[in-house]
């Protein structure tokens, strides 16, 4: 990873632990090839994190009488990349000998981070410590609001738990009952299996009731809102369905799909969904259990790839929402890539954006004539996919010009003796299926 993107990624992590509702004092750098195995920092960087935050700067477990246990051998300390480690800011990282550090509650980790580096990190610290994945987990868990999203969150956490109670103390080999014949660990283990499957169980629930629901809409136009984390997604949704959705200068404020009727209503009527944000290294477990959330994108018939134009990170973003899309198998849904935020770019960078992407629309949110815009792209959108038919309807159907109302764009209506002419304009399958039930009509009629 090169100087930049790597300062991307930790801005990126600041923000997700201000989230959090933490406050970011110090940020400790260390250029390596590889993440030291015992506790991700060579011992010279441990030790300065460790200065940092109070801890003993040893990962060795302190034996009664106050000695360490130095069976362990240390790592030595790793050739540094003077050149990479430079290009950070580290003046923060400096501290006024003899003063004492400013307490630290959390040391996040801008990595993925194994069970037993967790621990020694802890242990050297003398703070709780959380890797990338847990930081997002823990957000996920605090903002989620419908039983469906805390109970995805729930299912992401515990996988994510379960193998670190093999370095967690509760997991020594204490007898717990030794007539069942199992250690305290493993029944850990075997009750957060049981609480998993029974979750799965209740979530399953909620996804068939769900499926039922969008079985309903199935007819109607939808669009899917998606991109990444606090792009705007929700300031938009606000601002083209009228509607008071929850919206938060915060990563990861939205995790529950919301539904709304595009407004001014149109004829079809449609439908605008927002979507849980995407990041940068989203855990795998919790793509998977977000999965019935994502489907709304998976089944829309327009996705509106929202992007911050303002965000100097935006093309890494863009190319981590499409690699989650291709995950679920929504990149063959058709797509309109949203530059949103524009009025936060100055005249000169925002033609250059328009001159690299002139296919996208360029938008803020906050600018009613810019929503009015997009909202109007939408309905073109499903216009230019409209094939035309005159049918004639017997006045015995009357109940069938009303729905063609509801399900497309009545050109005209005649009324001739044998019933209504209408030329409809609407999409194939709807045409196909208004054909089909007339015939059906005429075939049922008493000769």
């Amino acid at each position: 990873m090169d100087v930049e993107a790597a300062e991307a990624s930790l801005s990126e992590l600041e923000r997700l632990v201000t989230t959090l509702g933490y406050d970011v004092r110090e940020r400790v750098v260390q250029a390596r090839v590889n993440l030291a195995p015992a506790a991700v920092l060579g011992e010279g960087k441990l030790k300065e994190l460790a200065r940092l935050t109070g801890g003993s700067g040893s990962t060795h477990p302190i034996l009664p009488g106050g000695r360490r246990n130095n069976s362990e051998e240390a790592e030595p300390e790793p050739e540094l990349d003077d050149d990479y480690a430079d290009d950070f800011d580290d003046d923060d990282d400096q501290q006024t000998p003899g003063t004492p550090p400013e307490k630290i509650a959390l040391v996040a980790v801008d990595h993925d981070i194994s069970p037993s580096q967790l621990r020694n990190l802890e242990r050297a610290t003398g703070v709780p410590v959380l890797d990338r994945t847990g930081v997002i987990i823990e957000i996920f868990h605090r903002h989620a609001k419908s039983r469906e999203a805390r109970l995805q969150v729930e299912i992401a956490r515990l996988n994510y738990e379960a193998p670190r109670l093999r370095e967690s103390p509760k997991g020594k080999e204490r007898q717990a009952g030794r007539g069942a014949g199992e250690a305290a660990l493993e029944l850990d283990r075997r009750k957060i299996r049981d609480r998993v499957a029974e979750l799965r169980r209740e979530l399953n629930a909620i996804v068939r009731e769900q499926d039922v629901r969008r079985q309903h809409r199935r007819g109607a136009r939808r669009v899917a809102l998606v991109g990444y984390t606090n792009a705007g997604k929700s300031s938009l949704m606000r601002a083209l369905t009228s509607s008071e959705v929850y919206v938060e200068d915060k990563l990861f404020a939205t995790l529950d799909t919301t539904v709304r009727a595009l407004q001014p209503e149109a004829k079809p009527r449609v439908l605008v969904s927002d979507t849980v944000g995407f990041i940068k290294k989203l855990p795998h477990d919790l793509v998977a259990s977000f999965k019935s959330t994502l489907d709304e994108a998976l089944e829309a018939s327009l996705l509106l790839h929202v992007v911050d134009a303002a965000d100097p990170g935006f093309r890494e973003q863009l190319e981590v929402t499409r690699d989650v899309l291709r995950e679920i198998g929504a990149s063959s849904v058709p797509h309109r890539l949203v530059m949103n935020k524009i009025d936060r770019l100055a005249p000169e960078a925002l033609a250059e954006l328009r001159a690299e992407l002139p296919d996208a629309w360029f938008i803020s949110a906050k600018h009613p004539d810019d929503v009015k815009a997009v909202r109007a792209r939408i309905l073109d959108f499903f216009e230019s996919r409209y094939a035309e038919a005159e049918l004639l309807v017997p006045y015995s159907q009357q109940r069938l010009v009303s729905e063609m109302h509801e399900q497309g764009r009545v050109v005209s209506e005649r009324y001739e003796e044998e019933g209504v002419k209408v030329l409809l304009r609407s999409d194939p399958e709807v045409l196909d299926a208004f054909r089909a039930r007339l015939a059906r009509s005429a075939a049922d009629a008493p000769s």
